[in-house]
């Protein structure tokens, strides 16, 4: 937290199904599962573009939530669907060792791309919505603390959750 970077509005992908490409989403996907992270977005690692990758395996992070499918979402659009908000707990690899209480929409729908270029076109709710707030915030230059309404629920994860096992770095 406090790398311009990650303030910054990400631009888009032009070139899809290239070597950078390729080099970059493997190097996402190497970095989130060494983190155990739900998802992460490119910015998070110094790349400016609309790269977010989610997915794919059970996060230890968050072990009570929902398998998501593993996804690369290039270009994401995101509509909100309804205006049912919940409030739930998030951390980020970019604030290693916290959490907040954040309010996220409920479901909606992501349409964007793959790495090869092919439309994405999902509806989704719960944590699956949740990530792809989070992971496509990250794309506008907004880290969740910016979110968060009431500043008592945000803390580090041992004082907030002492007895989660999973060892943030």
């Amino acid at each position: 937290m406090g790398d311009s970077r990650l303030l910054s509005v990400a631009q888009p992908v032009k070139a899809f199904d290239a070597p950078e490409l390729h080099a970059l989403i493997a190097d996402m996907r190497a970095t989130m599962a060494a983190l155990n992270g739900a998802g992460l977005a490119a910015p998070q690692i110094g790349v400016g573009l609309q790269v977010v990758i989610f997915g794919g395996f059970k996060s230890p992070r968050y072990p009570e939530a929902e398998e998501i499918p593993d996804t690369v979402l290039i270009n994401p659009q995101l509509e909100f669907i309804g205006e049912a908000m919940e409030e739930d707990w998030e951390g980020c690899l970019s604030l290693p060792g916290m959490r907040g209480k954040v309010p996220r929409y409920k479901q909606l729908r992501y349409r964007g791309f793959d790495f090869a270029g092919k439309p994405i076109d999902r509806t989704v709710s719960d944590f699956h919505a949740r990530v792809v707030q989070h992971e496509c915030d990250h794309l506008l230059g907004i880290l969740y603390p910016m979110r968060i309404r009431d500043m008592r629920l945000f803390g580090f994860t041992e004082v907030l959750f002492p007895d989660l096992q999973v060892v943030e770095e």
